[in-house]
């Protein structure tokens, strides 16, 4: 099993990561670095922008439920709701046991469980599924077909993704994001973005009615062996959600900290 190395590098990718990525929807977007709470919110209308997790390691019961207060209150004054993303192994033991029924008193529920994974996988050789051509995306169509692939995988509306991506500059040229496309048509995607050292997998998605064909992993491939080539870097990490969480130990990534996202109670 990774040790608690991995879990805080899981954490770290996360507050880097989406920091920048968050910056590039908004200039002005609330990532602040608080006491036990990294805050990256572009407050817009695609909910994985908007974002905040607990950055202590070891905490126990009684502090995690004040940072979850303190979270949740951060939530409760933006305009556009988002998720906080809790990583387990940076919790003790009682606060592990007990994090469902403080998120609940802060008023906070749970959403969905994921998994942080990283690997020294690459080099990697050069992907190929039989159905699919690769294609990076560098135009604004291009780029709104990921957006699109994405809101239709994780069941938002098509303008959540839109209001998050349209307009990027930096996933036109610093992010190595790829479609798979099948018979012209975008069917699946996958981004690899450099943070700290390491490619950092973001917003894999695939159109529901083409899962289950390898389509996921053959694109991760895709954006990891063109990301490691431009960049040089060879050890990369990922949030995974539980339909996605088999694909990535084929490509050699290992689970660390399990994940739990948590919303606003309605």
């Amino acid at each position: 099993m990774p040790g608690r190395t991995e879990s805080i590098e899981s954490m770290e990718q996360l507050a880097v990561g989406w920091r920048a990525l968050v910056l590039d929807r908004d200039a002005d977007a609330d990532v602040r670095d608080l006491p036990g709470i990294a805050v990256r919110w572009a407050d817009c209308r695609f909910p994985f922008w908007n974002c905040v997790t607990l950055t202590e390691v070891d905490a126990g019961a009684a502090l995690v439920g004040q940072r979850l207060g303190e979270a949740a209150d951060i939530m409760r004054a933006k305009h556009h709701p988002g998720f906080l993303w809790l990583f387990e192994d940076l919790l003790d033991a009682e606060a592990r046991a007990a994090v469902r029924t403080a998120a609940e008193k802060a008023g906070l529920e749970y959403a969905f469980p994921g998994t942080g994974m990283a690997g020294d996988v690459i080099p990697l050789p050069e992907p190929s599924h039989p159905e699919l051509t690769f294609v990076r995306v560098t135009t604004d169509e291009q780029l709104q077909a990921y957006a699109d692939l994405n809101s239709r995988a994780y069941g938002f509306p098509l303008e959540a993704g839109r209001d998050g991506l349209l307009g990027s500059t930096l996933w036109k040229n610093e992010v190595h994001a790829y479609l798979g496309v099948r018979d012209g048509v975008p069917v699946t995607c996958a981004a690899t973005v450099a943070t700290d050292g390491r490619l950092f997998v973001v917003l894999v998605a695939t159109a529901p009615e083409w899962q289950r064909r390898g389509y996921a992993e053959a694109v991760t491939r895709k954006a990891l062996h063109e990301g490691a080539r431009a960049t040089g870097l060879t050890r990369a990490t990922l949030h995974a959600t539980a339909a996605g969480a088999p694909v990535y130990p084929r490509i050699g990534f290992q689970p660390n900290s399990p994940m739990q996202f948590y919303a606003l109670k309605g």
